[in-house]
Formats: C-alpha cells, structure tokens, sequence
C-alpha cells in the first residue's frame, strides 16, 4: 500500500466543487489543518458563519471523494465557520456586570443516548496531574463494576495515547462512525490517535470546537454508565463548546494545594458554575510525599488548600492524591496504577474518589447549559 502524501489528498479535493462559488474547495482556500497519520486523514472546511451547516453536503462531499483513494482507511472532515470582521461582541459587552441569561434554554444537538453521565475532569491550568486523574477515575469507575469510555478532549496536548501505550488508529464500525479504542476495560477516543506524537495542532478555537463535538458525536461508544472527558486546561472555546454540546453531568476540578494552582481552579470553578454544570467536588494531587525512610510527610506544595478552597466554595472535597513515584512511572510507562497495581495504596485514593463521584451521579441531562453573565 502506497503512502498517502498531502499532494494525493488536496488533489482529490480539488474534484469536489463548492456550489456556491462554483470553484473546487482547494483552489477556494476552504481545506484547513490536513492531517495524515497512516491511513488516516482529519481536515477541516471552512466556510461563512452565514452559511453554517448549509455546508454540509460539500462536507461529505469530500469526506466521500477521499474513501475512494486505496490506503484510506478512515476520514475526519469537519466544518467550521468564521465570522466577517467587526462582528465580534466587543470586550465591553462580554464583561457587563448586569446579570443576564443570553439564550434560552435549548435542546443538545445531538444527545448521547446510552450514556448515563458524562463528567469533565477540568483544572484552571497544566502541570497539575489532570488528565492522571482522569485516566485513573476512568478505571476505578470500571474496579467498582461500571461500564466507562475516556474522551480526550485536549487538542493540542493529548496525553491519553501515551498513558494508555495506545498506538493503534480507530477503526470506522459503519464508514461514517469511528469505533472507541479499547484498553483496560475503556472505551477511549483521543486526536492523538490520528496524529502523529510530534504534529503540532496550528487549530483555530473553531476548528478545535467541531472536532470536539465529532469526537462526541461521531465515535460509536455504546452504552455506557460514564464517559470521563480529560478537558484541557483553561476555560476558553474548548470548555464552553463541551458545556453546551454535551449533557454534561457535572465537572471534577483538579488541582495543587498551592495559592497559583488554586487561584485558576477557582476560575474553573466559575466557569463551570455560570454555565450550570454541576461541581461534583475538588481532587487534590500531589498533596505531600511520604519520606521511604521515615514516613514523615513532607507538604512540597502547600497543605490542604483543595480542600479549604472546595469549603469556601460549598463543594465536595472529593480527596487528596499523595506524590507517589508509582503514579507517575505506571503513567510514563502506559500502565496506569488502578489498572496495574488496582490494590496499591496509590489505587486506592483514587478508588475512594470514583465510589463518591459514583454516589454523587445525577442524571443524563436533556438541555445544553445556558451561559450567564454576570
């Protein structure tokens, strides 16, 4: 099988011709962040805001041209649209302090049936051990006996593929629906199964938001009692278009005891609060370390500030995660603890944190979140 090349794919594109301009979708400069991993081909189109999803049969259009090149094996073509300069809600209007609900509220787009509940594991910024608890909640949700599918929903940075050994490419169940890749008992989906480890993402936030909702949308999990989203950090596009897009049932906040962590989590906090996602608690990782030798517990980061700051707020502290060499080897290494080493004592802190959120479970939503101002 021929190695599918960059030219191979734009010049089969260039056959699809948009209906409004008359000219092809390459020469319209509408083909935007080509990626090829093996036979694996992710692009997006973009087009007008006007026009939106107007667009859709060019879309497929071209998702059907590239099946018909030998050595594809599955295409990812999502739209996204661009509004003309100057009509950007001005920083002004965005940051007005009166109170107000700007839209109704509106049925998902497209719900995921089947799926009971469906949490972020958030945190306000990188480096705290986020998508470690993601990873680790996933499976002591599985330990407990429930049926748990992991979305990585960090598009610039996926770590799930690395913490699982994944490198095998998804799979189309139907040739429209990718099937999850499996692994410890999980239904997983990551962009980093279609990208190579090196390829940097150069995606605009609405590229990055249509990707998300096809992840969502487009991946054939099944039934299952969880779906943990390891989101990225921040609270930009990414976070509110899985606020709106997906019933979310509620958000774990990750983060360090120390005030530079806490002051970001904070802002997650809020984010998720003002866009009606339940908080189902606070998780503090990398508490303290144990000395070997002594057993005396060192506070590198601060001591408990999770925990005040889950008090301050009136939400659960779901637990603390010590430093422990073990959790970031089995990590590294595409074992995670829970899986490896499932009666550790570092398994069983994260064990203890998935029985509540289990107990804390509410119900599937039916309406996207309204985002209030405040």
């Amino acid at each position: 099988m021929a190695n599918l090349t960059r030219e191979m794919i734009l010049q089969r594109l260039r056959t699809v011709v948009d209906d409004d301009t008359g000219i092809d979708i390459v020469a319209a400069d509408m083909v935007r962040g080509l990626v090829i991993k093996g036979g694996h081909v992710g692009f997006s189109l973009e087009v007008s805001a006007a026009r939106g999803q107007r667009a859709e049969p060019v879309r497929s259009a071209a998702e059907k041209a590239l099946y018909d090149i030998p050595g594809v094996l599955s295409v990812t073509a999502v739209l996204t649209a661009h509004k003309p300069p100057g009509n950007s809600v001005r920083a002004s209007q965005a940051t007005t302090p009166k109170s107000v609900s700007r839209t109704p509220p509106r049925q998902v787009d497209s719900p995921l049936s089947g799926i009971g509940s469906i949490i972020a594991v958030a945190s306000g910024k990188g480096g705290v051990g986020k998508s470690t608890v993601a990873v680790n909640l996933a499976l002591a949700l599985r330990k407990l006996g429930h049926s748990v599918g992991l979305l990585d929903a960090d598009i610039y940075g996926p770590s799930i593929p690395r913490m699982l050994d994944i490198k095998d490419k998804p799979a189309s169940g139907n040739g429209k629906k990718l099937l999850p890749i499996e692994k410890f008992g999980l239904k997983t989906m990551s962009i980093g199964y279609l990208i190579d480890d090196e390829t940097p993402m150069i995606w605009r936030g609405p590229m990055v938001g249509s990707a998300l909702t096809q992840m969502l949308n487009d991946v054939l999990w099944g039934d299952l009692d969880f779906l943990i989203v390891d989101m990225p950090p921040g609270t930009g596009d990414a976070q509110l278009t899985l606020a709106q897009k997906a019933a979310l049932t509620g958000a774990v906040i990750v983060s360090t005891p120390q005030e530079v962590a806490l002051i970001d989590a904070r802002k997650a906090i809020a984010m998720f609060e003002k866009t009606n996602v339940p908080i189902l608690g606070l998780v503090e990782n990398m508490s303290y370390f144990v000395s070997p030798n002594t057993k005396e517990k060192s506070y590198i980061f601060g001591e408990g500030g999770a925990k005040r700051t889950a008090e301050q707020a009136g939400h659960t502290f779901l637990g603390d995660v010590p430093i422990y060499v073990e959790i970031r080897e089995n990590s590294d290494s595409g074992t995670p603890i829970v899986a490896s080493q499932p009666d550790s004592a570092p398994a069983a802190c994260f064990v203890s944190i998935a029985e509540t959120v289990s107990q804390k479970q509410g119900t599937h939503a039916t309406e996207a979140p309204n985002i209030v101002f405040e």
